[in-house]
């Protein structure tokens, strides 16, 4: 099964907490066993599991800053972005995550998220669930 949704996004750098629209296409999809995929089909964002708590998610976005602050990119001639398609490429595009008794396997903090790091735009997650035979 596969289902797409978009998020419109408001900052260059932002982290939008998706779990809940993962969780519930899992449940819909009523499958008790197996895989879910979750996927941007983009290249200046991604995909993070990390605990939905402000602080975090502050330093998360200092970091992906810093990685790439003082870095006199050639991409940058072209349209100004290069950050954004190298972060997107550090951290992924997607995730696969197990699913148990019709549930996404995650940590107690762990959360999903999309990570805009070209933004503001409006971006598509798509989302697969792979069922066990």
């Amino acid at each position: 099964m596969l289902k797409k949704f978009n998020i419109l996004t408001e900052n260059r750098y932002q982290l939008v907490d998706i779990t809940e629209k993962v969780e519930g296409i899992v449940k819909e999809s009523e499958t008790k066993e197996g895989l879910v995929l979750v996927f941007v089909p983009h290249s200046t964002a991604g995909i993070v599991l990390t605990e939905n708590e402000r602080g975090l998610k502050n330093d998360w976005l200092e970091i992906f800053k810093r990685l790439t602050s003082g870095v006199d990119f050639e991409h940058n001639k072209i349209d100004n972005n290069a950050d954004s398609h190298i972060l997107s490429g550090l951290i992924g595009q997607g995730r696969v995550l197990p699913i148990k008794d019709g549930r996404i396997v995650r940590g107690t903090w762990q959360q999903i998220f999309l990570a805009e790091f070209d933004g503001p735009r409006e971006r598509r997650v798509m989302v697969e669930v792979i069922r066990n035979s």
